[in-house]
């Protein structure tokens, strides 16, 4: 008999960035022509710019997005872990990131060394939120960001790897 397994779980998400939740609004990440779906591989340079994360819920609802890499500067020795990408604040239900106030500029993946991991969390707001933008990326914690603004647990991960492209193949 065949068992799923959430990728979530395989890929050590749900563990060392976020608590075991059930998703309860959909969110597609795209980088381009580029769908991620959970453990897909991207070239950095397919990343450098912002994607376009759509989300569902209702109009009135405000989520906020959070992207770390939790294996900085290499995953045998997370000494940085999570080095924060991106935070956006107030996105509007039904709408894509775009719509909200990015309160952390995004930043692109650069691996310097092995096979690293970019997870998206989105969390449902109680009310209108402004983020303070922590002083360092290095060090970031989603779970105690969450709990510093009071956003409890996310309503859905995506998460893709990178590495480290040779100079010589960049497109």
């Amino acid at each position: 008999m065949a068992r799923f397994v959430d990728p979530l779980v395989v890929g050590r998400v749900i563990g060392e960035v976020v608590d075991l939740f059930v998703p309860s609004i959909n969110m597609t990440v795209a980088y381009g022509s580029k769908d991620i779906s959970n453990g897909c591989l991207l070239k950095p340079s397919a990343a450098a710019a912002p994607p376009l994360v759509r989300i569902s819920g209702r109009r009135n609802d405000l989520y906020t997005l959070i992207m770390t890499d939790p294996d900085a500067p290499s995953p045998s020795d997370p000494t940085m872990r999570e080095y924060l990408h991106w935070i956006v604040t107030n996105i509007p239900g039904g709408t894509d990131a775009s719509k909200g106030e990015e309160e952390v500029d995004y930043m692109g993946p650069r691996p310097p060394v092995g096979i690293h991991r970019y997870v998206l969390v989105l969390f449902e707001q109680k009310t209108r939120a402004r983020a303070e933008a922590p002083a360092e990326r290095a060090n970031f914690n989603t779970r105690a960001f969450a709990a510093a603004h009071e956003l409890g647990l996310p309503t859905a991960v995506v998460y893709f790897n990178a590495q480290k492209e040779p100079a010589n193949r960049r497109r």
